[in-house]
């Protein structure tokens, strides 16, 4: 006999499939998420094996009629026939990628959040305590430093080697932020933390000795992408950790799978940023230009950054 809490549990789900084929009707498939069309599949599934079970009783035709009519018209977008098409990185970049970031804003920001805090910490125990910025620091660092100069004026006589190396180290911490996530976020919200602790010491150090704006104008250039970048690979793994610390009505494996579908397409948008921050920090920021220049083209690619994240190219 159909029981009120089975129907109780199974009847928001058949709201939920209502709810996408009416948004598939009303917008077209090519205008929803991957993860709409693939929540929209696997409720026509469920809907259908309830509609058998409901087909079983003779006093559920009140609810297998309904169920029956909402199946019919979920199937033709559940099995829409879609011609083949390749694969096509420049719409990814240009119109998915910044909806797959939309999406996982809140990891990000939060991923954000850490690396802040750890600067603020970084900052007040370096301004505290000066053993705390040599134990933090490289000796190179420290006497470039006490000199008054910035460590980094001899990557303009390697700058294709220091830009590959660049690469290579950014790439390195940001696969890992993604990479830790998996351990409940744990290891993701060390590194982040991490390396904003590193980040306040300097800036910390630097002011000391009088060359904060030497520092800030070398990093904004470069800065104004590697730190979002990480960030977004920190929120990549902090996404990842969410799938699996907080399934919801999903079985685990399934919330994991999900989340590790979408946290590696928002990883994907972090390899071109660092690519390009990578040149610009071995071939720009180290550059003796005026501070205003350097300033100004942070602006020109931050003010980029936010057009192209918040889809405004794309309309």
């Amino acid at each position: 006999m159909m029981t009120a809490v089975w129907l109780e549990k199974h009847r928001p789900q058949w709201e939920r499939l209502r709810e996408l084929t009416k948004q598939a009707q009303n917008h077209g498939l090519r205008r929803m998420s991957a993860a709409d069309l693939r929540e929209l599949a696997v409720l026509y599934r469920q809907a259908t094996a309830d509609l058998a079970r409901l087909r079983q009783e003779p006093d559920a035709e009140l609810y297998s009629a309904p169920l029956n009519a909402l199946l019919a018209g979920a199937h033709a977008w559940v099995y829409a026939g879609r011609p083949a098409r390749k694969r096509d990185p420049w719409r990814f970049y240009r119109d998915i990628y910044p909806r797959v970031f939309r999406s996982c804003r809140g990891c990000i920001l939060l991923a954000a959040g850490m690396l802040l805090l750890g600067a603020i910490v970084g900052a007040v125990a370096a301004r505290q305590n000066s053993g705390f910025i040599r134990s933090m620091t490289p000796p190179n660092v420290r006497a470039a430093i006490r000199r008054h100069r910035m460590w980094t004026t001899s990557v303009v006589a390697v700058s294709p080697e220091a830009s590959s190396g660049i690469m290579t180290n950014n790439l390195t911490v940001s696969f890992l932020a993604y990479a830790f996530g998996i351990g409940a976020g744990v290891g993701t919200f060390y590194l982040m933390f991490f390396n904003g602790l590193l980040l306040g010491v300097i800036g910390v150090a630097c002011a000391q000795h009088g060359i904060s704006l030497a520092l800030w104008s070398f990093v904004a250039p470069h800065g104004v992408l590697e730190l979002p970048a990480i960030c977004i690979a920190g929120g990549a793994g902090l996404r990842l950790a969410q799938g699996f610390l907080f399934p919801g009505q999903l079985p685990r494996g399934r919330s994991l799978a999900r989340a590790g579908y979408e946290s590696t397409r928002l990883l994907l948008g972090v390899v071109p940023m660092l690519f390009l921050a990578g040149i610009i920090e071995a071939f720009i920021s180290p550059q003796p230009w005026p501070v205003i220049l350097k300033f100004s083209i942070a602006a020109v690619l931050g003010s980029a950054e936010i057009l192209y994240f918040h889809g405004l190219w794309a309309e």
